[in-house]
């Protein structure tokens, strides 16, 4: 029976839940399961090295630590904004997801940390940054 090898293309589907709480944070069972070519970097490390091994067909719950999955949370990641640089007929709320264009046309995403009399705090770390995370995988496919 195959196994899950450095290089592999594989299909899963795939339940991310916060550790602390159990809060789920993304699935696909509702949806089309996830690929990747593993070796890439295009999924966090954590959880690809809990793909690696895996046969097919096989479920397996992996948990996986911030320092593999998002990181710690980036003091210098959060920036203040005057509310004069923000669109005239904004109104921003904590947790509202705002996207700035850096020098290079780059998109980042950002998340508004704090709502003060003239200006707001950004937040540019992932949302899930200091987050433990746990991951119930199932292997669909290996190539």
């Amino acid at each position: 029976m195959s196994q899950v090898k450095e290089n592999n293309t594989v299909k899963v589907h795939y339940t991310g839940k916060i550790t602390a709480n159990g809060q789920v944070f993304d699935s696909s069972l509702e949806r089309e399961p996830l690929e990747f070519t593993l070796g890439q970097g295009q999924l966090i490390p954590g959880f690809e090295n809990g793909v690696v091994n895996m046969k097919l067909n096989e479920k397996k719950t992996i948990n996986i630590p911030k320092e593999e999955a998002y990181g710690e949370v980036r003091e210098e990641l959060f920036q203040e904004v005057n509310k004069e640089e923000l669109p005239q007929d904004m109104e921003p709320e904590v947790g509202m997801g705002l996207v700035s264009r850096g020098p290079d046309g780059r998109e980042h995403q950002l998340r508004v940390a704090e709502v003060k009399e003239a200006s707001i705090i950004v937040d540019a770390n992932h949302p899930l940054a200091g987050q433990d995370l746990t991951f119930e995988i199932e292997v669909l496919e290996i190539k």
